[in-house]
C-alpha cells in the first residue's frame, strides 16, 4: 500500500499539467478502480489489456481509451510502471535474488525482467540495487 501511495503521489508532480489523470482519478472510477485493485493484488498474473476489459466489463476498444484517458498512459504501460516500482521497492531490500523479483512481479524469466526494468529505468536491476536506487 506504501508504494502504491508513493507511486499515487509521483504520477502527479511528474505530471503537474494531468489536472484529473492519474491513479486517483483512475480509483474514483467505479469500473476502473476494480481494474487498478486487480493489478495491484494481483501484479504477477499475465495481464493483457483483454482481459483487463473483462475485469472492467467493457469491450477492449472502450477500455483502452478510457484507462489511457483516466490514467494518463496505456493499461499495458500502467502494469509495467507497477510492476518496476514494486521490483525497485524489492531491489532496495536486496531480500530477494534476481529471479525470485521477477517472478513475483510476473515476468517468466530474469532475463525478461532486466530487458522491461532497463527500457523503463536506463539501468539494469543489479545496477539498480548495487547504486541503492535513487536517493
Amino acid at each position: 500500500m506504501e508504494v502504491l501511495l508513493i507511486e499515487a503521489c509521483r504520477f502527479r508532480t511528474e505530471h503537474p499539467g494531468a489536472g484529473g489523470h492519474g491513479l486517483i482519478a483512475g480509483l474514483s472510477d467505479p469500473q476502473l478502480a476494480g481494474v487498478l485493485r486487480e493489478i495491484h493484488a494481483n501484479v504477477s498474473r499475465s495481464w493483457s489489456v483483454e482481459r483487463l476489459a473483462r475485469t472492467a466489463n467493457m469491450s477492449r476498444a472502450v477500455f483502452a481509451e478510457r484507462f489511457a484517458r483516466t490514467i494518463g498512459m496505456p493499461p499495458m504501460q500502467y502494469v509495467l510502471e507497477w510492476r518496476v516500482a514494486l521490483a525497485k521497492d524489492m531491489l532496495r531490500e536486496k531480500r530477494f535474488s534476481l529471479a525470485e523479483i521477477a517472478d513475483r512481479v510476473g515476468y517468466q524469466s530474469a532475463s525478461a525482467f532486466t530487458t522491461a526494468f532497463t527500457r523503463v529505468t536506463g539501468s539494469s536491476p543489479r545496477q539498480y540495487a548495487r547504486s541503492g536506487g535513487p536517493t
